[in-house]
C-alpha cells in the first residue's frame, strides 16, 4: 500500500505540472485528478492497471501520457541516453525495436568508441560505405585474431643485436636499430627491406615515427632525425641523397637516449641523464625539462602529460608547467624498465627487473591526480623489457626469450566513452581471480628487447640480431575455414549414424548375429569349440 500511494502521488504530480504548463483550467484539473483516482481505485482492487467495469473511462484520457515509451521522447532527448550507454549496452538496445536500432546504430557515440580504442582508422579501413558502428564491430572482432593462428616472418640484416623496434602501421612500415648503429626500414605486408640510414656513430636505443617525422636516440645523447619527403612512397629518405636538408640532429643530452616519443606538437625524449626533455615540433626547441632522481627507462605521453620510469619508481608530469602530478615508488624489485599506456590516458602498464607485470588506473578528481593499482602478472622467469598495448591487447617482451600476450578488457567496466574508465574492484585478496596471460609466443633466443603490435602483427627484437614479425592477418579465415571443415565432418558422422540406426531398427544386425550364432553354438566346455584364426586360414580355405 506504501508504494501505491508514492505512486498515486507521482502520478499527482506529473497532472499537477502539466496542468501547470499546459495552462488548464481548474475544472480541468480536477476532473483529470477525479480520473487518475478512479484509474487507481481499480488498480487497488486488481494489482494492475486496467479498465474498471462500473466506471468508463473517457477514451482521451490523461493516464495515456503517464505510460510513455522511450520512443515518444524527442530524439535529442533519446541521443543523450543513448550517449551514457558502453559498447554492449548500447548494441542490446539497437535489439528492442527498429527506431531505436536506427538511432544507436548511427549514434555519434561509435566514432567515440573507436577513436578512444584504437585512434582514427587508416585509409584503407576507413570507407564511406561503412558506419562507425560497422568499422567498430569489425575491428573488435579482428581482436580475437591474437588467438588464432599465424605465421612468422623474420628479417636478416642487423649485424647485432637488435634495441629497439617501431611499427607504424598507419603507413605499412617497420624501423628497427640497435647495436649495429644502423636505422632500417621494413616493409610490412612483404617482409622486405626497404632502406637503411649509413652507421650513426653509436647505439641506437631508441626510435619513434609519424607520418611526418622520424627520430632515432643514440647513446651519444643525440636525437637524429628525418622530415618526411613529399612524393616519396616510403616517406623517409634514410641515406639522404634526395634533399639534404630532411636529415638533422637535436643535442642537449648529456646521457644516452633511452627512450622517444611523439605526438601532434610535441617530441619526447628521455635520458640517462635523468632527465626528460619536451621538444617543441615546429621550432625544434626545448621546451620543459623533467628531472628525476635515477636514469629514465621509458616514457609515454597523452595528451598534457607524460608518464616516466625512473630508477623502480614511475612518475606522471604535467607538460605545460613542468608540474609532477603523482610519483608511485618502489613499483618493481629493481628497475623499472618498460612502460605503457592506453589510449585514453586512463591505464598505466609497467615491467620490471622482477619479471612482474602491473596494472594500475589513474584518476584524477578535482585536480588532483590517484594512481591505484588494478592487476600484478608474473608471467616471466626474467626482466620485462618492453611492452606494448593495443586494446585489449599487453604484450610483454623479456630477457627469457618469450612474449606475453594478456587480454585486458575483463578488468574494465566499459563507460561512455572508452575501453573503461572505471576499474573493477580488484582487491589484494582478488589477485588470484585476475586470468593468467592467454597466450605464450616461444621458440627463440633469449633477450628479446623491444616489442610493438599493430592491427594484426607483433614485431619484436632481440640479442639474436634478427627481427621477427607474428603475421595474425589470416587467422579468422583460417578459423572459419576450419569451422567449416569441422562442420562437414560432423555432418558426415551424424549422417552415418542415422544410418546405422535405420539398419539395426530394421533387424539387418539382428538377422546377421542370429545366423552367426547358429552356425558356431558357444558353449561352456571350450574343448567342443573351436575358435579359428583369420590369420591362420589359407586362401584356399577362404575360397
Amino acid at each position: 500500500m506504501e508504494f501505491e500511494r508514492q505512486e498515486s502521488n507521482l502520478v499527482f504530480n506529473d497532472l499537477a505540472n502539466s496542468s501547470e504548463t499546459n495552462r488548464f483550467s481548474s475544472n480541468s484539473v480536477t476532473e483529470d485528478l477525479e480520473l487518475s483516482k478512479l484509474a487507481l481505485d481499480c488498480n487497488h482492487k486488481k494489482g494492475i492497471l486496467s479498465s474498471c467495469s462500473s466506471k468508463q473511462l473517457p477514451p482521451n484520457d490523461v493516464l495515456s501520457n503517464v505510460w510513455r515509451s522511450i520512443i515518444d521522447l524527442p530524439p535529442a532527448l533519446i541521443s543523450e541516453i543513448l550517449n551514457c550507454l558502453d559498447p554492449k549496452e548500447l548494441g542490446v538496445v539497437s535489439c528492442v525495436s527498429t527506431i531505436l536500432h536506427n538511432i544507436a546504430s548511427e549514434h555519434r557515440v561509435w566514432k567515440e568508441f573507436y577513436c578512444d580504442r584504437w585512434g582514427l582508422p587508416t585509409a584503407a579501413r576507413f570507407s564511406d560505405e561503412k558506419s562507425w558502428k560497422e568499422l567498430f564491430v569489425e575491428r573488435e572482432y579482428r581482436s580475437k585474431t591474437f588467438l588464432g593462428r599465424y605465421s612468422i616472418d623474420v628479417l636478416y640484416g642487423h649485424t647485432e643485436a637488435v634495441r629497439t623496434v617501431f611499427l607504424l602501421a598507419s603507413a605499412k612500415l617497420i624501423f628497427t636499430a640497435g647495436y649495429d648503429s644502423v636505422v632500417r626500414m621494413w616493409d610490412m605486408e612483404e617482409g622486405l627491406s626497404i632502406a637503411s640510414s649509413r652507421p650513426l656513430g653509436c647505439t641506437i636505443r631508441a626510435v619513434a615515427a609519424d607520418t611526418k617525422l622520424l627520430v632515432a636516440g643514440g647513446t651519444d645523447g643525440f636525437i637524429h632525425c628525418w622530415k618526411v619527403v613529399e612524393g616519396l612512397k616510403h616517406l623517409f629518405d634514410l641515406k639522404g641523397v634526395d634533399k639534404q636538408n630532411t636529415e638533422f640532429r637535436l643535442w642537449e643530452h648529456e646521457g644516452p637516449i633511452t627512450s622517444l616519443a611523439l605526438d601532434l606538437t610535441r617530441l619526447y625524449s628521455g635520458s640517462w641523464d635523468m632527465t626528460v626533455r619536451v621538444w617543441n615540433r615546429s621550432t625544434l626547441k626545448c621546451t620543459q625539462i623533467l628531472r628525476h632522481g635515477d636514469w629514465v627507462w621509458s616514457l609515454v605521453p597523452h595528451d598534457t602529460t607524460v608518464a616516466s620510469t625512473s630508477g623502480s619508481d614511475v612518475y606522471v608530469w604535467e607538460t605545460n608547467s613542468g608540474t609532477l602530478l603523482s610519483v608511485i615508488h618502489n613499483v618493481h624489485v629493481g628497475y623499472t624498465y618498460a612502460l605503457a599506456r592506453s589510449r585514453t590516458g586512463d591505464f598505466l602498464f609497467t615491467g620490471g627487473e622482477d619479471g612482474a607485470v602491473h596494472m594500475f588506473e589513474i584518476i584524477t578528481e578535482s585536480k588532483e591526480h590517484r594512481v591505484v593499482q588494478v592487476a600484478t602478472w608474473i608471467p616471466h622467469s626474467g626482466a620485462v623489457y618492453a611492452l606494448t598495448f593495443e586494446f585489449p591487447w599487453l604484450v610483454s617482451a623479456s630477457s627469457d626469450g618469450k612474449l606475453s600476450l594478456i587480454d585486458v578488457r575483463k578488468l574494465l567496466r566499459a563507460s561512455r566513452r572508452s575501453i573503461g574508465k572505471r576499474v573493477l574492484g580488484v582487491k589484494e585478496s582478488d589477485q588470484n581471480t585476475i586470468e593468467p596471460p592467454q597466450r605464450m609466443l616461444h621458440g627463440f633466443g633469449c633477450n628479446l628487447f623491444s616489442v610493438d603490435i599493430g592491427a594484426d602483427r607483433i614485431v619484436c627484437g632481440g640479442e639474436e640480431g634478427v627481427v621477427r614479425i607474428w603475421n595474425f592477418s589470416q587467422a579468422l579465415e583460417i578459423e572459419q575455414r576450419a569451422r567449416a571443415l569441422r562442420g562437414i565432418r560432423l555432418e558426415n558422422r551424424m549422417r552415418r549414424r542415422r544410418l546405422q540406426v535405420e539398419m539395426n531398427g530394421k533387424g539387418g544386425r539382428s538377422d546377421r548375429c542370429s545366423v552367426a550364432a547358429k552356425k558356431n553354438p558357444v558353449t561352456g566346455d571350450r574343448n567342443n569349440s573351436v575358435w579359428h584364426s583369420k590369420r591362420s586360414i589359407e586362401p584356399k580355405v577362404k575360397t
